[in-house]
């Protein structure tokens, strides 16, 4: 079953889609095929207030060109169309955020006008459940300048099978250091510019219902923190770029964290670890592609 859905200039409304989003879906005991699931927003504009707003907020200076993590925030709202469609056989509420790969092809200039693609991509059962990717495309004059893929686990556990738990792999040590404070209301303020609204990330009691001691931030400002430092260190090469991230234990908020990183042969590898540096929120690399 295909389902499309176009927009012009406007990305579609958020309040109608988070209702959607509450709505209990029945219980599948095996999803083995997602459904053509797309939605495009054609002539979005990069500029605008939000942006100024999003820059603060993850710690971006101020440049010509947008941050690169800033087209996923101009298709968040197809995101939601996309997951919240009713054919999807799961609810959007309890999803786990495991990867995202973005890539800039060239810089994207402030107030740049784009043309945006969402679409479901593959979907693989593992031991935890069903990994699927969500894939975004922004074209510019009919060019693709920037890409995103996205892989999220709907949980369906199998059964123990008696088989013990992986150890996690030894914690890597890189030579480059940074201490990063994250305020309380990180969450709300990242909700208030990407419009994700994930209970989880706005108050303790809202967490506490999905099992959550404290909010936790969202994952995808802990990525752009990241970018946002390592664009101003010296080996930071502008232009086309790959940045790769898995996302492992929640950051908790208020909270301390520690960026560390390194230059490698062709690029950057990085990892933002808890305050005492012993555990990782997330890990990854970026890859230069001039």
């Amino acid at each position: 079953m295909t389902q499309n859905a176009k927009y012009h200039n406007q990305p579609p409304g958020l309040l109608s889609m988070y209702g959607k989003a509450l709505l209990p879906k029945r219980e599948q005991s095996e999803i083995t095929k997602l459904p053509d699931v797309s939605a495009q927003l054609i002539g979005v504009t990069t500029g605008g207030g939000d942006l100024k707003q999003y820059r603060k907020v993850c710690g971006f200076a101020p440049t010509r060109a947008v941050p690169a993590t800033w087209p996923h925030i101009l298709a968040f709202p197809l995101h939601l169309k996309v997951l919240t469609d009713p054919s999807i056989p799961f609810p959007l509420l309890g999803l786990v955020h495991l990867r995202n790969r973005i890539v800039q092809h060239r810089p994207i200039g402030e107030g740049e006008m784009l043309d945006l693609d969402v679409r479901l991509g593959e979907a693989v059962r593992t031991s935890k459940g069903l990994e699927f990717d969500l894939i975004t495309e922004a074209r510019s004059a009919g060019r693709l300048v920037w890409e995103e893929n996205s892989t999220t686990l709907f949980r369906q556990p199998e059964r123990d099978n008696g088989s013990s738990r992986k150890q996690p792999p030894e914690l890597a040590k890189y030579a480059n250091s940074v201490d990063i404070d994250v305020p309380e209301s990180t969450g709300r303020q990242y909700a208030g510019v990407s419009g994700d609204r994930n209970p989880i990330h706005l108050y303790p009691l809202t967490a506490k219902l999905f099992g959550f001691p404290r909010a936790i931030a969202h994952g995808m400002w802990s990525k752009a923190r990241v970018l946002a430092h390592l664009e101003q260190q010296q080996a930071w090469k502008s232009g086309a770029f790959a940045m790769h991230c898995d996302f492992k234990k929640p950051l908790f908020l208020p909270g301390q964290a520690v960026l560390n990183w390194e230059s490698a042969k062709k690029g950057l590898n990085y990892q933002l670890l808890n305050g005492k540096g012993t555990a990782p929120h997330l890990s990854g690399h970026v890859e230069w592609l001039d």
